[in-house]
């Protein structure tokens, strides 16, 4: 006679939980916890900057003009000292990371619904949609960006709201690229088959079946599509054609201090560390991200 026990294995029970093994990933993996910090303390102090801060970031005080850092020996009423017209750099500082913010993430969002549809249409469909969505993605990557962009912001002028959706226009190839991949590998698997062979429609198994399946490999992309936009509006507002003037942004602010890089080199070094390190702890997070949700995990 064969009996059944309900007492669960030693493997059972020391094997962890699908939610614990994904905790023990997030906080093991230092590089995703680094860029964690340093992006949600940018966007902390970027949403909270009006309470933070004693100065406007437009308001010129020019006999208080070109006033040094602390660290340099310089006033403690203006802790990263002003510019040219005497504002406040600290201040200015604060609210330039939002100008970034809203470029990256509205720029990652743009693009994100434009490849991404392109791509899992391409990837499901094949046949005629995956050529012209294949010709589209050449097209697009013989397009360069930098000049299009300057382009277009010329002729339609440097606002924030423009800056973001040229941005978007020009950056949705990658979206389209890895989620035709990704699309082509789902749409073979067997629980797809079954869907469509009980009369499931496709509209419901784009949005139900595929599109769950390809958040890892999106939410990847959105963070280095964020970061690219971010580092091209910052060279946009460089050269004087993105964020015009006297809007804060620190692609404007190294453009406004560069002439000054021999004798005050503070003013391009100061917003161009703070460049520096939202691109890259975005980019952590993007990585992290990728071994993360690995099926096996990476270290």
């Amino acid at each position: 006679m064969i009996t059944y026990s309900s007492t669960p294995t030693a493997e059972q029970v020391l094997e962890p939980s699908p939610s614990v093994i994904l905790r023990r990933r997030i906080f093991g993996h230092s590089g995703f916890m680094i860029g964690t910090i340093i992006v949600g303390m940018i966007a902390l102090v970027a949403v909270f900057a009006p309470m933070l801060l004693k100065y406007d970031p437009y308001m010129q005080d020019l006999v208080n003009r070109m006033v040094p850092p602390v660290f340099l020996d310089g006033n403690s009423d203006h802790v990263l000292g002003t510019d040219q017209l005497g504002r406040d750099y600290l201040a200015r500082l604060l609210y330039g990371a939002r100008v970034s913010l809203f470029i990256g993430l509205s720029a990652a969002l743009i693009s994100g619904i434009i490849g991404t549809a392109m791509g899992v249409a391409a990837g499901y469909f094949g046949g005629h949609v995956d050529a012209v969505v294949t010709f589209l993605i050449n097209v697009r990557l013989a397009m360069p960006v930098v000049l299009v962009a300057l382009a277009v912001v010329a002729l339609f002028g440097g606002s924030l709201t423009v800056v973001a959706t040229i941005l978007g226009l020009l950056l949705w190839d990658r979206y389209a690229v890895v989620m035709r991949a990704s699309t082509l590998q789902v749409a073979r698997r067997e629980y797809i088959a079954a869907s469509y062979a009980i009369g499931t429609s496709t509209p419901r198994i784009l949005i139900s079946e595929i599109l769950p399946n390809l958040m890892n490999n999106l939410i990847v992309v959105a963070t280095l599509e964020m970061a690219h936009a971010i580092l091209l509006e910052a060279a946009l507002s460089f050269l004087g054609l993105g964020v015009q003037p006297p809007t804060a942004s620190w692609g404007l602010m190294i453009s406004e201090g560069k002439d000054m890089m021999l004798f005050e080199p503070w003013l391009v070094m100061i917003p161009g560390a703070a460049l520096f390190f939202l691109v890259l702890a975005i980019n952590l997070i993007g990585d992290g991200l990728r071994d993360i949700t690995a099926p096996g995990g990476r270290n």
